[in-house]
Parts: structure tokens; C-alpha cells; sequence
């Protein structure tokens, strides 16, 4: 299956904590760790981990945290041959904090994924007509959202879409989407 996954890219800066804290107050005691992540990524990685054959088109910054992001998005074998280097952007950060059952709270950082416009989508127009599905989700402009949804769906290519974060999708996009997935918040 040919999926092209359209969405962010993101370096997770992440702390381990017994608890999350209140407003205001300091945890200590974390464990650290860094990670490759974003929406965009994470749905790339598993869709090839699956066995699809991806093609991922995101926005990297201009950074160390960009290039290091692309040596691993090309050792999981995924194409990256549409990501950019943005010059003069840094890399989006996600800082993730995570206790002990699991929960998180996560604040993002986008960089460079806001530099991945409905302009540049129109650069692989031709990459998104040749796909079984197009896969996005909402840490990229909303507007781009759009845009690519229209291109797949006037190609006859189906559209899935999680909105997440969390954001209002009006009717003329859904009426575009064929697999929406929600998170509980």
C-alpha cells in the first residue's frame, strides 16, 4: 500500500516524573529521554513498521535536531525524498513530561512544521495522486490540511485525518475525510 503521511516532524524532549506537577510547582527526581516523535512521524514509522511503503513529506528545521530526525526517518526505511530544510528554522520540540500511569502533558514547539504550506504541498501533487491514502494530522497549518485534502480527494485517493491536537474541523473538510481518528481529549 502507497501512504503518504503530510505532518509535522518533532524532537520530543521528555522527563519521567513520579507525578505531573500542579500549576506552578516543580517536580524533581525525572528520568530523561529524547526521542524522535511528532504526529506526522510517529504515523510515518508505523505505517512502514506495518509494511506500507510511505512516503513522508514534513518541514525540518535547519538545525542538528533536523538532520539527525532525517537519518532516522531513512533507516526505518521510509522516503523522505519531499521533507525540507528550512533555513532559518529550528526543528519542532514537543517537551513531554510523564508519570507513572502514563499520563502526560505535552507543549509543542512547531518550527519548522509551520513552514509546511498549502504552497508547498502543491510541490507533490503529483506524489499524493499516486497514493492509496494521505494521512495528516492537525500539527501542521490547518489551512494545508485542507488544501491536501482537496488535492486527494479530487485524485480519488481516500484521506485520513486525526485532529490532534485537538481542532475544530469544519464541514468542507470533512466531507473530504474518509478515516477520522479522535484521541479522548
Amino acid at each position: 500500500m502507497k501512504i503518504t503521511v503530510i505532518g509535522s516532524s518533532n524532537v520530543d524532549l521528555c522527563s519521567k516524573v513520579d507525578r505531573l506537577p500542579m500549576p506552578g510547582e516543580t517536580v524533581s527526581n525525572g528520568v530523561f529521554l529524547q526521542a524522535c516523535g511528532g504526529k506526522g512521524a510517529n504515523q510515518a514509522v508505523a505505517a512502514r513498521r506495518l509494511g506500507g511503503e510511505v512516503r513522508f513529506v514534513t518541514a525540518l528545521g535547519d538545525d542538528t535536531l533536523g538532520r539527525e530526525m532525517l537519518v532516522q526517518l531513512r533507516q526505518e526505511g521510509i522516503d523522505v525524498a519531499d521533507t525540507s530544510i528550512t533555513p532559518g528554522q529550528h526543528t519542532g520540540i514537543a517537551l513531554i513530561m510523564i508519570d507513572r500511569q502514563g499520563e502526560n502533558c505535552i507543549a509543542v514547539n512547531p518550527g519548522a512544521n509551520r513552514t509546511l504550506t498549502p504552497a508547498r504541498a502543491d510541490l507533490f501533487k503529483e506524489q499524493i495522486a499516486c497514493s492509496d491514502i494521505v494521512v495528516m494530522q492537525a500539527e501542521i497549518p490547518y489551512e494545508t490540511i485542507k488544501h491536501v485534502a482537496g488535492m486527494a480527494h479530487r485524485a480519488g485517493v481516500a484521506v485520513l485525518l486525526n485532529p490532534a491536537p485537538v481542532c475544530t474541523v469544519d464541514d468542507e473538510l470533512m466531507c473530504m475525510v474518509d478515516v477520522l481518528v479522535v484521541t479522548r481529549t
